[in-house]
């Protein structure tokens, strides 16, 4: 079948040789300052999207997907509560909890610490505290031990190690002839862990929950339930349906309402960058408007025995919109190409250029997460190749448009 006029002499003019070079400089810039704009799109949103993941990873080896919390801080009958829950298909793994404010001493060192305590078979089930184990052992939680495991940060605040001994203040005191005296107990360090967030690293001990049952005086109660999940996007939803399901006064939180402002900012940051870097595809799609302006004045005579032979002004209109989306063609395709390779890659161009300049872009002493992690998301790449494509799209019309309002007489008065 035959291709349309317009379309065979658009690709000409787009590939033969013109008497203004400058007109094919422009255009290479076009196409190269697209293409820059499109690969910076793709590897931007990817970088953050790793981010993202990682960070939310991080977060969710300490914050379970959903927390049942008892109503006044206390659930009695947990078991009960956790068969009902475990009754729900998307819930994979339960496990108890309680957790309290307490104060730890070392010497002359005193910090403040949010106490957990666990049960470690079923804690690993809901939370990843294992793989950033950095010393000991969560399996050294045993009933009656009194051991605890501390947030690295935690421990260098006090300046303690694994084998120390540490003094945990509970809040609730003793009445005493002498007053109301605060409730010790002395703990043996048996573990560091660390995963990343000041946070917990900072704020968070792990002990037996038998032990915090005893000494935060609980009987047989505990703070709660912490749910897993077989999908973790899932979770607001599964919660509300949680509520209907659970016959306990409690209150249920996901991990999407308890870090509800740290993701939101992520997600604003990311559409604020993508909006930025568009601006920029933008200014390269727009020298098209250049290129086809200066070709429409290079190629008036043209147009002028075009329009003779009885071409219409669409026809003229189409040609040259045709000669300005494949150049916008060409460099979004290069900067698909490019962007797509070095986001699938960045883990080797990162330290490749860092060993290459002789510095660390994030130093492992400043940042938790020392390296540059990069998830590629197709949707992302799909929305940058269509917004791309319109802009330079957008950029034919004005000069196609003024192409076809080329005058014959005017334009071969003077040929």
């Amino acid at each position: 079948m035959a291709l349309p006029y317009e379309l065979l002499i658009g690709l000409r003019y787009t590939r033969t040789k013109r008497r203004n070079h400058f007109i094919s400089f422009i255009s290479l810039i076009s196409m190269l300052g697209i293409a820059l704009g499109v690969a910076a799109l793709i590897v931007v949103l990817s970088v953050m999207n790793g981010f993202q993941t990682e960070l939310r990873g991080r977060i969710l080896a300490v914050v379970s997907h959903i927390q049942i919390s008892g109503a006044n801080g206390e659930m009695a009958g947990w078991e009960r509560v956790a068969e009902q829950a475990a009754r729900h298909p998307q819930v994979i793994a339960t496990a108890p909890f309680v957790q309290a404010q307490g104060m730890l001493s070392f010497g002359q060192s005193v910090r403040g610490a949010l106490v957990r305590g666990i049960l470690p078979d079923q804690e690993d089930k809901v939370a990843d505290f294992r793989p950033h184990m950095k010393s000991g052992s969560l399996d050294a939680l045993t009933p009656d031990s009194f051991n605890i495991v501390l947030g690295s940060e935690l421990a260098r605040a006090l300046g303690v190690f694994v084998g120390d001994k540490v003094t945990l203040i509970a809040p609730q005191g003793v009445v005493t002839p002498a007053g109301v005296v605060p409730r010790l107990k002395t703990f043996t360090v048996a573990g560091l862990f660390e995963v990343g967030m000041f946070e917990y690293d900072n704020g968070l001990a792990l002990i037996r929950m038998e032990d915090a049952q005893r000494l935060y005086r609980m009987d047989d109660r505990v703070s709660g339930v912490r749910l897993k999940l077989d999908d973790l996007f899932k979770a607001p939803r599964v919660s509300r349906e949680l509520a209907g399901r659970i016959d306990v006064e409690a209150f249920i939180s996901d991990w999407t309402r308890s870090h509800a402002n740290f993701f939101r900012a992520v997600q604003i940051e990311k559409n604020m960058m993508f909006i930025i870097l568009s601006l920029s595809v933008a200014v390269a799609a727009f020298n098209i408007v250049s290129t086809l302006v200066m070709a429409v004045t290079d190629k008036q005579a043209d147009i002028a025995i075009l329009r003779t032979l009885g071409a219409s002004p669409g026809s003229i209109m189409a040609i040259f919109m045709v000669q300005g989306a494949l150049i916008g063609f060409i460099g979004l395709g290069l900067g698909i190409v490019g962007g797509v390779t070095l986001a699938l890659n960045i883990d080797v161009v990162v330290p490749f250029i860092e060993r290459l300049l002789g510095t660390q872009f994030m130093a492992k002493e400043v940042y938790y997460i020392s390296n540059l992690p990069s998830e590629l998301q197709w949707r992302d790449v799909t929305t940058i190749t269509g917004v791309s494509f319109v802009l330079a799209l957008l950029a034919t019309i004005y000069p196609s448009w003024r192409a076809s309002r080329v005058n014959p007489a005017e334009a071969l008065r003077y040929e």
